[in-house]
């Protein structure tokens, strides 16, 4: 069964990040430089959210408000769930759709931020494990 681990050897476990004290425009602005949906939000090398463009739409555009300046820790998601690099791709699946969460920061040791996964990674991991069964099954039906 794949890991969460396998994902982050896949696509590397760089990990971009902004402060809480950061303005939004700073936080989008790293999003487009780096091509990158959300930012891990650090304080003393401790996770304490995440940003995503989704926060910024939800939390700032459509409460009226289009001050750029707004602080990041008035947007973010405080507090993200987090997960291991040992935990099932599955469990993460069903642990994204439950809490409702598009990125979860992976932490390793207990509270190193080691990666950052998203409904991306894990939907891709999860198809590409399904053809590899699939692709099993034919062999095993046709005796290649």
């Amino acid at each position: 069964m794949k890991i969460v681990r396998d994902i982050l050897d896949k696509k590397g476990a760089t990990v971009w990040t902004i402060e809480p004290d950061a303005a939004v425009r700073e936080a989008l602005a790293k999003m487009a430089e780096k091509d990158v949906g959300a930012l891990v939000v650090m304080e003393q090398e401790r996770v304490v959210g995440v940003i995503s463009e989704r926060d910024f739409a939800r939390k700032v555009i459509l409460d009226g408000s289009t001050c750029l300046e707004t602080l990041v820790r008035d947007v973010m998601q405080s507090d993200p769930p987090c997960v291991n690099p040992g935990q099932s791709i599955p469990e993460c699946m069903a642990f994204m759709t439950n809490k409702r969460v598009r990125h979860l920061p992976v932490l390793e040791d207990g509270n190193r931020l080691s990666g950052l996964i998203s409904i991306g990674d894990v939907v891709a991991e999860t198809l590409s494990e399904c053809e590899s069964r699939i692709d099993e099954l034919k062999s095993f039906v046709y005796g290649a």
